[in-house]
């Protein structure tokens, strides 16, 4: 294993310091426990939008931190959940009268963790309300989760979110909001090679030179089947087929099209995939309106890429594009 890391059992702390470093003005890091806020929080009369998971999959949660998206992150070890204290601080560093949303993916440990969390923060008297995002198309049950995964929905969920808060929404919208993106939002990735956990040291699993696992979640999980390699085309054919089937999309839908590279697909490759699936959604009538392509929720270096769909309409397309200024996202500041 070669990474550029010290001590494996400090490799999230010295990565957040370096986040800390590289823009102070954007947000401040807590440590024991961990949390990320932003730097001006908490901001009075606003719901605060909190979020977090696992780390390796950067930059999801902590990249997301900031003014139109999150007010707090909660990193946890590697691939692993954050504690229910530790999601506890970041809601006490953000969260006044008007409440918090928490957004949490599907995965059992978040959940729970995110949960017990919640219900500590009201019995202190504040209105905090979880919503879970399962996008993955790929298994109905995995090994981390009951149900589906939550996967690359995630990112414009939370910009969704974080911009009707930033707008004054109070908590009863913000929280429906979110369910309605959750509703309609869709993804599915493929991996061509596995990540390594630093304290692990060794691949999370095996996968042949000519062997790609397609519907591969964000920790290495087993996806729906193994699939000899084939080029782009017949690849990015099979992941939008599966997306577009699910919801299902159809003729005449406007949608958001995140192309997210896992960690270590060039943008050269996250691009060429990009070009194939704006085409065949094109030939069936669906219309690409807000697009995203880059890595914006990894698996350590995982080489695959994932697609994210979402349904448009004219309140969604207005939040995505709302300001928002972030490590990771920023735009119309």
């Amino acid at each position: 294993m070669k990474k550029i890391i010290n001590d494996p059992a400090a490799v999230v702390a010295e990565s957040l310091r370096g986040l800390e470093a590289a823009h102070a003005d954007l947000v401040r890091v807590a440590y024991d426990p961990n949390h990320v806020v932003r730097a001006d929080a908490p901001v009075s009369g606003k719901v605060a939008v909190i979020s977090g998971g696992g780390s390796g999959h950067e930059p999801l949660h902590t990249g997301f931190v900031g003014a139109g998206m999150l007010d707090a992150a909660v990193p946890g070890p590697v691939f692993t959940s954050p504690t229910p204290d530790a999601v506890q601080a970041a809601v006490s560093a953000t969260t006044g009268q008007a409440g918090a949303l928490l957004v949490v993916k599907n995965y059992t440990g978040d959940v729970l963790n995110f949960e017990t969390a919640a219900e500590l923060a009201a019995a202190e008297g504040l209105d905090v309300r979880s919503v879970v995002i399962d996008d993955d198309v790929a298994v109905a049950d995995s090994t981390f989760t009951a149900g589906r995964r939550g996967v690359g929905g995630t990112v414009p969920l939370e910009k969704i979110v974080g911009a009707a808060a930033a707008r004054g929404d109070g908590l009863d919208a913000v929280e429906a909001l979110a369910r309605r993106v959750v509703g309609q939002v869709r993804s599915i990735g493929v991996a061509l090679s596995p990540p390594t956990v630093p304290h692990a040291g060794e691949p999370s699993f095996d996968l042949g030179a000519d062997e790609f696992e397609f519907g591969i979640g964000i920790h290495g999980e087993p996806g729906r089947e193994r699939i000899p390699a084939e080029q782009a085309d017949a690849l990015v054919e099979r992941m939008v087929t599966a997306v577009v089937e699910d919801l299902p999309f159809g003729d005449g839908d406007d949608v958001l099209l995140l192309t997210n590279s896992m960690g270590a697909t060039p943008p050269m490759e996250t691009y060429l995939a990009h070009g194939i699936a704006e085409r065949l959604l094109a030939d069936r009538g669906i219309r690409v309106t807000r697009r995203l392509v880059g890595p914006y929720i990894t698996s350590l270096e995982m080489q695959g890429i994932s697609l994210t769909l979402l349904r448009m309409d004219d309140e969604l397309t207005e939040l995505w594009d709302a300001p928002v200024h972030t490590p990771s996202l920023r735009w119309g500041v």
